[in-house]
């Protein structure tokens, strides 16, 4: 790797262990606490790359991408931050930023996108690139999460967002669909025009159809639950997206169960099918998601005593928030924490409360732990009978093998390469597995191998 970095952070650490490493790698380095600093340097034509903090002492790392675009034009930027939200990943694209990575990030990874960073300086050093200013948002999004999986979403929206394709969204009921195609819309350049949620209702009659396209005036069309449209409303969907003209609006859906396997089974008609699954975007259940549970709960506390001190959570209770099962996803926690706020007679919302709450909720018992010594077949046999309780008498969505293979096998190999300090010729051995093939599921299962190289 070859270049200039310069690095801007306000934290010490981060700078010292950025600055080490890109030497290591061969680059030069100039690091700052101050944004004024970076944009003096930038102003004096130093630098290949920066890697700069959001929220630092003198300003906001986001607001000064514009001014750097508009400096030096094609001068990469990767975005750090700990603000782990679906604003900071839509912001960060929206002002051209080259990458963009959450606090903890994974310094192994960082160095690899600042080297593709730095190459790709090097082949387009003549193009420019237009600056644009990020929105403003009306409001907090409670699309919050630090996990890789609602990271790699964030991009994903992020990327899609100004493109004229359409998109599927999909996931469990409570995951917060709605809202993604929302964010979608209202960070989109569409954004000044109409968002409109089309119902059953608004299909039927001669002229529906033509009614929703005038509405939408080339904004958005949202087709929440798509599945749940019957065949003839699926028909009158299909002309009105081939009779769309010049100012054609950006179409979304959400669905919760598997849209190809309802087509392949007759129950979804295969040319609606094709003409919406432009892009799709997994929205994951809030169980794959386990670490996001206290980002979201203390964000709801917050939001449900606007103007006041929110109440704490104690640890005790934390910890049965976090095992709980949350079927009911994302919503089901957004109420719950409201309910205890409700209920709650102490400033720390403590264990008993929790425990109260829950009583009343599907799936009382925590998905974690089992009996004093109860068996591991036992205890995966007694949550599966509860996962399958829990759908009443209807399955649970397709893929069950799969997905119950993938929660099973990721804890696994991460606590194995915990316990053998990142060293991978001792996990595999542990595991009793080929190396090879450890790599392979390390990168199949998106498994950080340094975890405790990343930094806060």
């Amino acid at each position: 790797m070859d270049g200039t970095v310069l690095v801007a952070d306000d934290d010490r650490t981060i700078r010292t262990v950025l600055t080490q490493a890109l030497t290591r790698a061969g680059c030069r380095v100039h690091a700052t606490s101050s944004l004024v600093t970076l944009m003096r340097w930038v102003e004096e034509g130093k630098g290949d790359l920066v890697i700069s903090d959001v929220v630092m002492p003198d300003g906001n790392g986001l607001e000064t991408l514009p001014k750097i675009s508009s400096e030096r034009p094609g001068l990469p930027v990767i975005v750090i931050s700990a603000q782990n939200t679906i604003m900071t990943a839509i912001q960060a694209a929206e002002a051209e930023a080259y990458d963009y990575l959450p606090k903890p990030f994974d310094l192994p990874d960082l160095m690899k996108r600042a080297a593709r960073a730095l190459e790709s300086k090097r082949r387009l050093a003549s193009q420019k690139s237009e600056a644009s200013e990020a929105p403003q948002a009306d409001g907090d999004l409670p699309l919050v999460g630090r996990t890789p999986q609602m990271q790699g979403l964030y991009r994903l929206v992020a990327k899609v967002m100004n493109t004229d394709l359409p998109v599927l969204i999909t996931g469990e009921s409570g995951t917060g669909k709605s809202l993604i195609a929302k964010a979608i819309h209202d960070f989109s350049d569409r954004r000044t025009l109409p968002f409109v949620v089309v119902s059953p209702g608004d299909l039927q009659g001669a002229d529906g159809p033509a009614q929703v396209v005038a509405r939408a005036r080339g904004g958005s069309l949202l087709f929440d639950e798509i599945a749940d449209l019957d065949d003839e409303a699926q028909g009158r969907i299909v002309r009105m997206l081939d009779a769309f003209g010049d100012t054609a609006p950006r179409v979304m859906s959400t669905s919760q169960g598997n849209l190809m396997e309802r087509m392949e089974g007759g129950g979804f008609r295969q040319d609606l099918f094709y003409r919406l699954g432009g892009v799709t975007i997994n929205v994951p259940a809030l169980r794959e998601r386990v670490d996001d549970i206290p980002l979201l709960a203390e964000h709801f506390l917050a939001r449900s005593e606007p103007g006041s001190a929110p109440r704490r959570i104690g640890s005790q209770a934390m910890e049965l928030i976090r095992a709980y099962s949350w079927p009911g996803n994302v919503r089901q926690l957004e109420n719950t924490i409201r309910r205890l706020v409700v209920t709650a007679t102490e400033e720390q919302i403590g264990l008993p409360d929790v425990e109260a709450v829950l009583s009343s909720q599907p799936e009382i018992e925590p998905l974690v732990g089992g009996g004093d010594g109860e068996k591991l077949s036992a205890s995966v046999a007694k949550h599966l009978r509860r996962y399958f309780d829990l759908h009443g008498g209807a399955l649970p969505p397709p893929g069950l093998y799969t997905r119950i293979l993938k929660e099973v096998e990721l804890p696994l190999i991460e606590i194995a390469l915990d316990a053998t300090g990142g060293n991978q010729a001792k996990c595999a051995d542990l595991l009793g597995i080929n190396r090879n093939t450890l790599r392979k599921k390390i990168n199949d299962l998106d498994i950080q191998v340094t975890r405790r190289r990343k930094l806060m």
